[in-house]
């Protein structure tokens, strides 16, 4: 009877962490659904970057208050759960506070524990606060509705749970208090259950150590459902993220080859035509201009969909959202990322992608596409380095390129040019006449 706690805690260590993996591997699965792009070069450069703007969070200083805050929580959460090490030796083991041989420097180590968690959990209540008293615009937008409100909320609600739930554990644990080495924080908890027997005090100890390591393994397998799935995500999004300029576009080898056959007046556009000519024989089909559907963006891009922290920094300086337009750049990832996990439940559905007459056309408007000007501050803006421009670029080239579905200002310019040599309609002749006028 005695080895029945140890027995219940490793199945449910075990569950916990085969889901988690499960899920990983789906994740895994879905990002590489994606077409295949190098980010390979520059290896110290994106290590550098990877430092600086996932681990060192610089971007999100940029903004001081969320910046500091964030970080409290980031690095106090992380530092807390490194206590989850002797949690998981005691569970199994039947030990109890295993790691307590070390002496003063596990005194130190808890005392910097509970700090942590003071500061995390006063941290979580100001973003709290900041989202659901003072209303922070940009948490509030018509995307942050159902889930995703409230996805932001369960996160918020666990962490201050999980950071009570430790410091009620300590302030229970008897023989943790009488040592007096470690209870920096608890040790002001603890006179509020001085009054309770033994027993009672033994049992709320060992109720609040279980919650704390079952809320630890929800919490890790809730991040796959979650905007947090950017704890894991951060990392790899921005050490293979773009390193060209802002503002850089690629180009379509095929259309450059096709533009340089139409500028070389020497050039035999019917050389060296295949061998075999005969359709049914034949069943290599030309690359698609542009994304239709996920299939059709790189693997980073979905990456970068399921990295969204969903924070609305993007949405908040693109001008042409905050000029009252359709497109909010926030939501085209999240957009993406339903898209890609409606593919991977129709994979898991059906063992491979049966179609579903479905794209991303589906999921993002026309009227979106094309009221993004270009200008690349979502980019420059996003704390994790995410592109939604890519996203965007890739859509509006297959519209243009594969359904003649500009929008009609595009439509116009690009008759201009063509009759006109030139954006604006007038008679190219006519191009001097301000000279005249003065």
């Amino acid at each position: 009877m005695q080895y029945i706690p140890n027995i219940l805690f490793a199945i449910l260590l075990i569950i916990g962490i085969g889901f988690f993996m499960k899920n990983i591997k789906k994740l895994i699965r879905n990002i590489k659904l994606g077409k295949s792009v190098d980010r390979t070069d520059n290896s110290n450069l994106r290590l550098k970057n990877m430092i600086n703007i996932a681990l060192g969070q610089s971007k999100m200083v940029r903004r001081p208050i969320a910046g500091i805050l964030h970080i409290t929580v980031y690095v106090g959460f992380i530092i807390i759960n490194i206590e989850v090490l002797e949690i998981i030796i005691d569970g199994l083991f039947g030990t109890h506070r295993v790691l307590s041989f070390l002496g003063g420097f596990y005194g130190f180590l808890i005392s910097s524990f509970e700090v942590l968690a003071l500061l995390v959990l006063l941290s979580v209540i100001i973003f709290w606060i900041r989202r659901m008293i003072l209303r922070i615009p940009r948490f509030w937008n018509k995307e942050m509705k159902g889930f995703p409100k409230n996805d932001a909320l369960y996160i918020l609600y666990f962490e201050m749970i999980l950071m009570v739930l430790f410091l009620v554990m300590n302030a229970t644990d008897s023989s943790f208090q009488q040592a007096n080495s470690g209870n920096l924080i608890s040790q002001f908890i603890a006179p509020w259950f001085k009054n309770l027997n033994p027993d009672l005090l033994h049992g709320i100890e060992r109720v609040a150590w279980w919650l704390h390591i079952i809320g630890i393994l929800i919490f890790l397998n809730y991040l796959y459902y979650s905007k947090h799935l950017h704890i894991l995500l951060a990392f790899p999004n921005t050490y293979y993220a773009n390193l060209n300029p802002l503002g850089k576009f690629n180009n379509l080898q095929s259309v450059t080859e096709e533009v340089k056959m139409m500028l070389d007046p020497n050039a035999d556009p019917f050389a060296n035509p295949p061998e075999n000519t005969d359709e049914t024989e034949n069943d290599t089909m030309p690359e698609k201009f542009g994304a239709e559907d996920i299939f059709d963006l790189n693997w980073v891009q979905l990456m970068n969909a399921y990295t969204c922290t969903e924070c609305g920094r993007c949405t908040s300086v693109c001008p042409a959202n905050i000029t009252g337009k359709e497109l909010s750049p926030r939501a085209i990832m999240m957009k993406t990322r339903d898209r890609v996990e409606e593919v991977g439940k129709n994979i898991d559905k059906n063992g491979k992608f049966e179609n579903d007459g479905k794209s991303l056309f589906d999921y993002i408007s026309h009227e979106e596409l094309w009221a993004c000007t270009t200008c690349n501050a979502c980019v420059a803006e996003c704390p994790v380095d995410i592109d939604p421009l890519s996203i965007i670029m890739s859509m509006r080239q297959y519209l243009v390129m594969e359904k003649s579905a500009a929008s009609q200002e595009l439509n116009m310019m690009m008759t201009n040019i063509e009759n006109n040599a030139a954006p604006w309609q007038y008679n190219q002749l006519d191009r001097l006449n301000w000279k005249d006028e003065n």
